[in-house]
């Protein structure tokens, strides 16, 4: 089984930039596809992005398409989220998810909370 931790959360101004990143212990990363969820206050879990074991393939929620970028250094057990032009609508807790297969979603990690003001 494997360990997940987010971190890189915090406050930003609309237009900003964080970067989050998922540590994973107990198992190597590279046994898994890896993804991002995000909920908004109120409102269900929703995906974010996806990796493949490999790298090769990715995958984005539309709204966050050419802003968000996910990418994995399996070397330091580490998934990252790249995010750059924040928008308001982006505030959210964000999850770290490791899979056994594309696209499910079997470990999850605790949340990190990302707040982008206007």
């Amino acid at each position: 089984q494997v360990q997940l931790v987010e971190s890189g959360g915090g406050l930003v101004q609309a237009g900003g930039s964080l970067r989050l990143s998922c540590v994973a212990s107990g198992r190597t990363l590279s046994t898994y596809s890896m993804s991002w969820f995000r909920q908004a206050p109120g409102k269900e879990r929703a995906f974010v992005a996806s990796i493949s074991r490999n790298g090769g393939m990715t995958r984005y929620l539309d709204s966050v398409k050419g802003r968000f970028t996910i990418s994995r250094d399996d070397a330091k057990n580490t998934v990252y989220l790249q995010m750059n032009s924040l928008k308001p609508e982006d505030t959210a807790v964000y999850y770290c998810v490791a899979g056994i297969v594309l696209g499910s979603t079997d470990y999850w990690g605790q949340g990190t909370q990302v707040t982008v003001s206007s």
